[in-house]
């Protein structure tokens, strides 16, 4: 299959992952893919929060909701299981019955005033490795409201803290790629990285943060 993108060790693929998947040699598996939810991605439809909050859905207004691929029905992470020696997946408590045991990460996404005012506090992956429970407070999704390209797109920090525990992998996979915040957290740390993606705005959205990410690292004295 040709690639849609790729530079300097890092691939993007735009097919469906199911078929693209078994071809991909990795080290780990990093993802966040469709819960099952049939999440409501339009934010403007909530009326509370600060002001700023408001103002943020406001601007936001106008630009139209985008419900995002595959959500509309029960997901199944097992085809992700075989991928590499580790693998970091988001959304364990929509289908934790569908995963063995294994340690949890935990994204905290707001203040502590905050919690229990405005959908959910936090977020969850379930990792391959270990035991224990490891948080994290990570509050950058508000300073990228407007500027998120993915309706559920992470933070940057956030993946780049999820590579953090599998230091010994060279070769990450993300085959929900989105807009290409783990392929951009790994060329960050100087792994190769290979993204799947089925819809093609996505692919396009992570091809050009990767080249703004080559343009700056050229620029570097």
């Amino acid at each position: 299959m040709t690639p849609y993108y790729e530079h300097a060790g890092i691939t993007i693929y735009h097919g469906d992952c199911r078929e693209v998947m078994p071809t991909v040699t990795c080290d780990a598996l990093v993802s966040d893919p469709p819960y099952g939810i049939n999440l409501n991605t339009d934010s403007s439809r909530f009326s509370g929060g600060s002001r700023e909050s408001q103002a943020r859905r406001r601007a936001r207004v106008h630009k139209p909701a985008r419900p995002i691929f595959g959500d509309g029905e029960p997901f199944d992470p097992s085809p992700m299981l075989a991928c590499g020696q580790d693998q970091i997946i988001w959304g364990w408590n929509h289908f934790a019955d569908r995963l063995p045991r294994g340690a949890c990460l935990v994204w905290l996404k707001r203040t502590d005033s905050a919690f229990q005012s405005f959908l959910s506090d936090a977020e969850v992956a379930w990792f391959s490795r270990g035991h224990g429970v490891y948080c994290r407070r990570d509050l950058t999704n508000y300073t990228i409201h407007n500027e998120r390209v993915h309706p559920t797109q992470k933070p940057l920090t956030l993946m780049s803290w999820c590579l953090s525990f599998i230091p010994k992998a060279r070769h990450i996979l993300d085959p929900y790629m989105g807009s290409g915040t783990t392929l951009v957290a790994a060329k960050n740390r100087g792994l190769r990285a290979t993204g799947i993606e089925i819809e093609e705005r996505y692919c396009e959205a992570a091809a050009k943060r990767l080249s703004q990410e080559v343009l700056l690292f050229g620029v570097q004295p």
